[in-house]
């Protein structure tokens, strides 16, 4: 084990935590395993658990939005993913972003999260870009528990669900665990405490996980999210979360300062989210794709074809500009899909939108953002004329600063109850 990567990552290492900054780039928002504790709720800029983020970026962003923050916090010390969704069921996203990372900041630490479905075969390329700790969220080693745990798990296209879920699960699991040791990359289970299902199965997951050779655990008490399942059950409280690590630190050493972080988390753990790294993960999320400036075509929300005043969700119809030598032209009208298809939808208008290297919208929300992006369309959002956006799109750059806005979804005005957006 790499004793002096240990004392730089602050999750891994306690008394790192007051001078070791930590930064999660979201870029992986794909799951491949339900966990019925689970929503990923990503706009809500008042809550802090796993799974939660403001944006999600492309491999670029992110490494552009790590350049932002390093010169704010040149303290970071450990660069990580862990999410929204897992890093290894987008495994092109986080690999890319790890690369880049690499290159440009050689000495950094890399760290990923994952539930360690699709691990095993990515060990030796984590090895060869000097990963040098790694999180798996092991919640049972007991199919029958797991069971309880887990909606489905989907290892390839087919998913599977009950016992055979879980089983497929901590299967991949011990593989992907065993060949980590192997490759000398510190690792960390985490566990989450659900009460009455996993609760007195953790020092079976204790024992289970040191035999295997995992280097430290951290028990984290389930949060309760609107919108899932588990959401009725109640949190554990602090002497139960605080029995459970006394006893489980009797089997293998135990982290017990972890804050749940987001995973766009930046800064010190446990230190409040700065306003100005959180408007720099949004500004990140409004670069162009790579290649979208060869696209003839501008989209535009609008209801009355003079303003940009529609969110993405509400429009019915996108008015398609194109650049001439006399200004500005109408190309086309075309009608939005309707809704009520979830992600198909935002993968049709991508189609739809697929010769437009911008879409001019009052706001956007986490998942249209993160579909659209993919398919190579730069959302900008704004309010204001639509003459001056589009003169900032085809001039590839962004709108005047008075006439941005941040769409920061279910959560920015809100107070926050840490519970999920209601």
């Amino acid at each position: 084990m790499n004793t002096a990567a240990l004392s730089r990552h602050p999750c891994f290492n306690a008394t790192a935590r007051a001078t070791c900054a930590r930064i999660h780039l979201p870029v992986a928002p794909a799951c491949n395993v339900q966990c019925r504790f689970c929503n990923r709720c990503y706009d809500c800029a008042n809550e802090s658990r796993p799974g939660v983020t403001s944006a999600v970026l492309s491999p670029q962003q992110a490494l552009a939005y790590l350049h932002h923050a390093y010169t704010r916090h040149p303290n970071i010390t450990v660069v990580g993913i862990a999410g929204p969704g897992d890093p290894l069921a987008d495994a092109d996203k986080t690999f890319e972003t790890l690369r880049g990372v690499r290159a440009a900041f050689p000495n950094m630490l890399l760290c990923v999260a994952t539930n360690g479905l699709t691990l095993a075969p990515h060990v030796d390329e984590l090895a060869a870009l000097r990963v040098s700790h790694v999180t798996v969220t092991v919640n049972a080693v007991d199919p029958a528990i797991g069971a309880q745990i887990y909606a489905w798990v989907r290892p390839d296209k087919k998913p599977f669900r009950g016992v055979d879920g879980a089983a497929v699960l901590w299967e991949r699991q011990q593989e992907g665990l065993r060949r980590l040791v192997r490759a000398g990359i510190i690792l960390k289970i985490n566990t989450v405490v659900i009460p009455g299902i996993n609760d007195a199965h953790v020092l079976d997951i204790a024992r289970t996980v040191k035999e295997i050779g995992a280097h430290i655990m951290n028990c984290m008490p389930m949060i309760p999210a609107d919108g899932c399942e588990f959401a009725h059950l109640s949190q554990p409280a602090p002497d139960v979360m605080q029995h459970i690590r006394a006893q489980a630190g009797a089997i293998m050493p135990q982290m017990t300062h972890c804050a749940h972080c987001r995973a766009d988390a930046c800064g010190l753990i446990g230190a409040p989210e700065q306003p100005e790294d959180i408007l720099a993960l949004a500004d990140c999320a409004q670069m162009p794709p790579r290649g979208s400036e060869n696209r003839p075509y501008v989209a535009v929300a609008s209801r009355e074809g003079l303003l940009v005043n529609q969110h993405l969700g509400e429009a019915h119809q996108f008015t398609i500009y194109k650049q001439d030598t006399s200004g500005f032209a109408i190309e086309s009208i075309r009608t939005a899909p309707p809704p009520g298809s979830g992600a198909q939808r935002w993968q049709t208008l991508a189609a739809l939108l697929s010769d437009c290297r911008a879409i001019l919208v009052s706001g956007a929300g986490h998942s249209p953002r993160a579909i659209l992006t993919a398919h190579g369309l730069n959302i900008v959002e704004m309010e204001g004329l639509i003459e001056e956006g589009l003169k900032a799109a085809f001039a590839g750059i962004e709108p005047p600063a008075a006439m941005r806005r941040r769409f920061m979804g279910c959560g920015a005005a809100c107070k926050g109850t840490g519970h999920g957006c209601i």
